[in-house]
């Protein structure tokens, strides 16, 4: 662990100490930055961690100090980035997106070490980390949600359908099938992948919108109760399923007074 040539902002005279002391960001880039910078707002302590290709990131530079981790998969590795918390003082860890930071496992080791975890419980990170538990979740609360379509059995009637992983994020693990003949090869590359990328290859089918839109609501909620609705984010531009752009708020969503 060493210092970081990143500056710390002390909280303003007056306000209590807060009960996080100092964060690590188990991620890196215009996360970590972000993060960074509430942090010295709110007179927190920060720690950056890098791998070698990273050293002389900006984010490693802003933090106050900086953790080095093993291996090109450093950011992957839970374990070494409890140590780095550890090592580093930090009482908490916020993991950004992507990465760890929709794995359950993870999120329970932080807790498990002692540490405050920045993030949804881990019961919710558990439900949401399956897309087919999360869709009958959520059908079961009345959202509306496309059907599950077993892919042994999908016809040619309920085509197209999209092939998705269960466990995917950031468009891995998905495929567009319009001919019914092209759906066995494509399961099995998806399931490849998924098991590749996530380490479970559970697929499933849904049908597929190809005129569809890609909005995110978003919501924010704290451990008192709070919860906070801060519009949303259309999404819908993208390549090979991974989105491009955001804009916030959606310009499709039709805006209604009173």
């Amino acid at each position: 662990m060493a210092r970081s040539r990143g500056r710390r902002t002390s909280a303003s005279s007056g306000c209590e100490p807060p009960l996080i002391t100092r964060v690590l960001v188990a991620n890196r880039g215009e996360i970590a930055r972000r993060v960074f910078a509430t942090c010295r707002r709110l007179g927190i302590g920060t720690v950056a961690v890098h791998t070698d290709p990273d050293a002389g990131a900006p984010h490693v530079g802003e933090a106050d100090f900086r953790v080095h981790l093993d291996g090109v998969s450093g950011y992957l590795d839970g374990a070494q980035l409890i140590a780095a918390a550890k090592a580093a003082g930090a009482d908490a860890v916020h993991p950004g997106y992507g990465f760890l930071s929709e794995n359950a496992d993870f999120a329970a080791a932080v807790i498990d070490a002692g540490l405050t975890w920045i993030g949804p419980p881990v019961a919710a990170v558990r439900a949401m980390g399956s897309k087919i538990e999360a869709k009958k979740m959520m059908a079961a609360a009345g959202v509306p949600v496309l059907a599950e379509l077993d892919p042994d059995t999908v016809t040619a009637a309920e085509l197209p359908v999209l092939v998705k992983a269960s466990a995917g994020g950031g468009g891995r693990g998905m495929r567009v099938v319009t001919d019914l003949a092209d759906l066995p090869g494509q399961v099995q590359a998806a399931r490849r992948e998924a098991r590749s990328a996530f380490g479970d290859e559970t697929v499933f089918c849904e049908r597929y919108l190809p005129t569809g839109h890609h909005v995110e609501v978003q919501v924010m909620a704290d451990e008192h109760g709070t919860v906070w609705a801060v519009g949303e984010r259309e999404c819908s531009i993208q390549r090979r399923h991974q989105k491009i752009i955001e804009e916030a708020p959606s310009p499709l969503v039709e805006r209604v007074t009173g």
